[in-house]
């Protein structure tokens, strides 16, 4: 794979913003199956969770090697802790990663536009942030995929005393949550009335500090005609094996 760190001017952002790309080619090297495909590549947006960045899915996975036999295009862009939100005091995340970064990644490079070749997945926050974007935009994505996700941000703040002062920063009222963009619960609900639907893959280890909200996301799908699949891993935490595994699973599940 080809591999290009891309430092651009963000108007949405107002500041230069740095995006990880792997790109596929048909020539990788030793041990590596590359995929031979004339067509346009598919695109991935793969996102990080709460305490890491646009590097980390590269440093800690093996994305490069499972994107390589897929004509895979993969889109790495850093939000710090924003949760991929217009933080309600502080930069609008969410206008970057869901207008601006799609846009001038196709300027850039030439990638398919197809929703049928279009997906998202994170991890912990970038859980929250791929299922916040499949669910506000359904007719952009084939799949979308939550790994050990942040997925009820609504309860999920009162557990947390250490960082109520950067959740308010980010979504304002912590008590207002509920029923608005932020909420996940809320989006499946508007999600499940749209024409097309992205599949969704929901995973979590069963030791996990987030499981009982992975538990409770799952059964809320459920009560959908979302296509699902979701995975339970047995005595897995939020480790990076686990990630590993789930970005390489769902990468076989979805992309062609």
């Amino acid at each position: 794979m080809a591999f290009s760190q891309v430092q651009f001017f963000s108007r949405a952002l107002n500041v230069a913003s740095t995006v990880n790309v792997i790109l596929p080619e048909p020539d990788m090297g030793i041990g590596i199956t590359a995929a031979r495909d004339e067509r346009l590549p598919q695109v991935l947006y793969l996102l990080h969770g709460y305490s890491d960045d646009h590097s980390i899915w590269m440093r800690r996975t093996s994305i490069e090697r499972y994107a390589a036999s897929h004509n895979l295009c993969v889109i790495m862009p850093a939000v710090n802790h924003s949760f991929y939100t217009n933080e309600a005091h502080g930069e609008k995340y969410w206008d970057y990663v869901s207008e601006e970064l799609p846009r001038i990644m196709h300027t850039f490079f030439r990638l398919s536009e197809a929703r049928e070749d279009t997906f998202v997945a994170g991890l912990s926050m970038g859980g929250y942030g791929a299922m916040k974007l499949a669910l506000t935009h359904p007719e952009r994505f084939a799949a979308a995929g939550s790994f050990s996700g942040a997925v009820d941000m609504v309860t999920a703040h009162k557990t947390r005393e250490d960082r109520q002062g950067t959740y308010y920063n980010i979504f304002g009222d912590l008590e207002t949550l509920k029923n608005t963009e932020h909420d996940l619960f809320y989006l499946l609900k508007k999600a499940a009335k749209a024409p097309e639907k992205p599949k969704l893959y929901v995973s979590c280890g069963t030791k996990d500090f987030l499981y009982k909200a992975h538990q409770k996301f799952v059964k809320a799908i459920e009560k959908t005609d979302f296509a699902l699949t979701h995975a339970e891993v047995p005595d897995r935490t939020h480790e990076w094996a686990l990630w590993d595994s789930e970005i390489a699973r769902f990468l076989e599940l979805y992309v062609r």
